[in-house]
């Protein structure tokens, strides 16, 4: 448990892994953390904003373009991030932040955040994407400006091949996030 109400920022990406995101913001909401769900378009191909909404007791950030409660609510959600959590993360928009494209809520988010706030990603992907020197070197970038990753695990991925690429233990990724939270 968090001693004091943190806030969350969760972006899931498009990847088969979004379904267990689900369970990652319950987990999260039920450690005493508000959490703030920002869906991609490709997660919602995945994935629906009920759920979230529903275990967050949150409205789900879908465009940058909603104004129900801020025309500028990627920026809100920024100020009072104490954790952007990316899980699952896509190549897509590992590279996205590595070269700081902000077209969409969640890389918008990214780039707002205030100097100190900590970045933790969970990459969920093919494992020839994973390893592709592209990715390598978008990681590698992050990991220079204090981005944490957390994952990929190894084992039978969704596309049928063995190997690196599976989404984290959503278990290790919330316990993690409130180490971050606590330190």
């Amino acid at each position: 448990m968090v001693n004091e109400l943190k806030n969350i920022v969760l972006g899931v990406s498009g990847s088969i892994a979004a379904h267990k995101a689900i369970d990652l913001a319950s987990l999260l909401a039920k450690s005493d953390c508000s959490v703030n769900v920002i869906l991609t378009a490709d997660a919602e191909e995945f994935v629906r904003p009920l759920p979230f909404e529903t275990l967050t007791r949150r409205p789900v950030i879908r465009s940058l373009y909603d104004r129900s409660e801020s025309p500028v609510l990627h920026v809100n959600i920024a100020d009072e991030a104490d954790l952007l959590l990316i899980a699952p993360a896509t190549a897509n928009t590992i590279a996205k932040l590595a070269c700081g494209i902000a077209d969409d809520p969640l890389s918008c988010t990214a780039l707002a955040l205030k100097p100190d706030a900590p970045i933790l990603v969970a990459p969920a992907m093919n494992g020839k994407m994973w390893n592709h020197p592209a990715t390598q070197s978008n990681v590698s970038i992050l990991r220079d400006r204090g981005v944490e990753f957390i994952g990929p695990d190894e084992g039978m991925l969704s596309c049928g091949y063995e190997g690196v690429g599976r989404f984290w233990p959503i278990e290790g990724i919330s316990d993690r996030a409130l180490q971050i939270l606590k330190s």
